[in-house]
């Protein structure tokens, strides 16, 4: 590919990662890992009765989260900008990009909270009808390995879960089956340390031993 082609690409960490989210018909996907940048759940810039927790990423040596790169055409990114309304779009090195695939000859971008996320006495809450749609998009993309990742790679899953899945709030919801929602719950389980991985000795994942010890920040 050559930039005379027209193509853009963008690193999607949280819902982009999820294809049935997207909006514009994109030329190509394919799961990748964003290094040097740290995922987190923080406010959004501006705080309101109804405001919910947002997915971000920032600059941390070390550091890195996995994703999803999207390969789309340079015309529709007024419609992402758009999507991403609360975020600025920042170009990447493609250095900072690593995946299996051949990286477009592009710019490459990420999107990031637009603006430093306010200190607030009470944050927001995770929207769980947000939430499904980005760890069934981890569980697709990078498997269970990936989904248990997503959650240990991210800061900010101490704070409160909103429960908004039969009436989902988030409007690129997504249908979520039963057996994803109890792997998605096992992960959060184990993130805060409510429930010992299975012992790979025993036969029956019935074996898991829950814990007593309360849920601690990450």
């Amino acid at each position: 590919m050559s930039p005379d082609e027209g193509l853009v690409a963008y690193f999607g960490y949280g819902s982009l990662v999820n294809r049935a989210t997207h909006r514009t018909e994109i030329v190509d996907a394919m799961p990748a890992r964003l290094l040097g940048w740290r995922r987190s759940w923080c406010p959004p810039p501006t705080i309101s009765a109804a405001s919910m927790a947002l997915l971000s990423v920032r600059r941390m040596a070390g550091a890195g989260c996995d994703g999803l790169l999207v390969i789309d055409r340079a015309g529709n990114l007024a419609a992402v900008d758009r999507r991403e309304a609360r975020y600025r779009r920042v170009t990447l090195d493609p250095s900072e990009i690593e995946c299996r695939g051949v990286l477009p000859d592009c710019e490459i971008y990420v999107y990031e909270v637009a603006a430093e996320p306010p200190a607030v006495e009470n944050p927001p809450a995770i929207l769980r009808s947000y939430l499904d749609a980005v760890m069934q998009g981890f569980r697709v993309e990078h498997g269970e390995t990936g989904l248990n990742r997503f959650v240990e790679e991210t800061d900010g899953f101490h704070l409160h879960i909103h429960d908004d899945r039969a009436q989902p709030r988030y409007p690129r919801a997504v249908r979520i089956e039963s057996h994803e929602a109890e792997l998605f719950e096992a992960a959060l389980a184990r993130r805060a340390g409510r429930v010992r991985p299975p012992d790979p000795t025993q036969a029956s994942s019935s074996n898991v031993m829950m814990e007593t010890s309360p849920s601690s920040a990450p």
